[in-house]
């Protein structure tokens, strides 16, 4: 498992190209410190508070696509399910602390990615304007 990137996966950098093209600043993989753990989202813009996962549709089980192994030693399942859990976790996390997250899966075009974080954008810049 060792092989498997933590970041910088294809679903993210085009991702990430996409919105650094429509003039869009953010950190990648930035630390978040919140009362429960420290959380590393894919892709964070600080002072929105726009948290955004891309989440792999086999490691974090996607309803779609999301896989099971063959597996006698009861390993995998367990682990994945896991994985669900900690995802739910670090979203609740977040949120206490007045982030949005929003979770794109991996088999999301990077366009329709993209439209979707300038729409969660936009809506925290009118949320967020007093006048």
């Amino acid at each position: 498992m060792r092989g498997n990137r933590r970041r910088d996966t294809a679903p993210e950098l085009a991702l990430r190209k996409l919105l650094h093209a429509q003039g869009l600043r953010y950190r990648v993989d930035a630390p978040i410190r919140t009362a429960r753990r420290l959380v590393r989202p894919d892709v964070v813009f600080t002072r929105r508070k726009l948290a955004v996962f891309v989440d792999g549709c086999f490691w974090h089980q996607c309803p779609e696509h999301g896989t099971r192994p063959k597996d006698p030693t009861g390993y995998w399942t367990p682990k994945l399910q896991r994985n669900v859990e900690r995802d739910l976790e670090t979203t609740v996390a977040l949120q206490e602390e007045g982030w949005v997250v929003l979770r794109i899966w991996e088999h999301v075009p990077a366009v329709d990615a993209a439209t979707a974080v300038v729409q969660h954008l936009r809506s925290l810049t009118v949320e967020g304007s007093d006048g």
